[in-house]
């Protein structure tokens, strides 16, 4: 793993996530860990409503944890309940923190590929719905990771189970001084409990 995020990671600890949300991220422990016992293909739909924030990093971020755990056979997404565009602060943020980010087109809804790795693939990422063809269809977990997508959605078509693990939105913070502290914030939190989430799978 690229060894920016492993300098990311390495202060990460349980101890700093609150119990009440260990136990909402059980849920969705329990649902990976079957997964995994039974050895079957792990889909995950992190779904908010732009599809430009915090469903990017919580993507992005659990794949990394999937692959520095060693847990097999995950491949995560992610959709909105519209499409707009991957966030450019979001980029930066995670450059910052470790990932080698290329930017693969110039148009309104740029294509981003996102290393976490020197010899994995990389996270594609794009704005999108939900839905959108690039996503499963069927088959996978959906994790709302706003309130407004989860309300938005109370049934996500396809999926076979639905976790509301509910982010606050960096987006208040944009154009202030503390948009970048803010993005940083946010996206720690974000890893951090993807750490414990596939730490926790045996």
């Amino acid at each position: 793993m690229n060894k920016g995020i492993l300098d990311t990671i390495q202060h990460f600890s349980a101890a700093n996530i609150p119990v009440e949300r260990r136990q909402l991220l059980q849920i969705l422990v329990d649902y990976l860990q079957l997964k995994t016992n039974n050895a079957e293909t792990i889909r995950l739909n992190f779904i908010c409503t732009h599809n430009s924030r915090r469903s990017h990093l919580s993507q992005i971020w659990a794949q990394t944890m999937a692959f520095h755990f060693g847990v097999k056979q995950v491949f995560c997404y992610s959709g909105g309940t519209e499409a707009t565009a991957m966030f450019p602060k979001v980029v930066e943020t995670l450059t910052q923190q470790g990932f080698q980010i290329q930017k693969l087109s110039e148009l309104q809804n740029p294509v981003y590929a996102v290393k976490f790795a020197e010899n994995e693939a990389p996270v594609v990422c794009f704005s999108k719905a939900y839905h959108h063809e690039f996503n499963p269809k069927s088959g996978f977990g959906a994790i709302m990771t706003c309130s407004s997508a989860d309300e938005g959605c109370p049934v996500v078509f396809g999926a076979e189970a639905r976790f509301p693990i509910k982010f606050d939105d960096p987006k208040a913070f944009d154009n202030t001084t503390l948009q970048t502290e803010k993005y940083a914030e946010r996206s720690l939190e974000i890893a951090q409990e993807m750490w414990w989430v596939f730490k926790s799978i045996r």
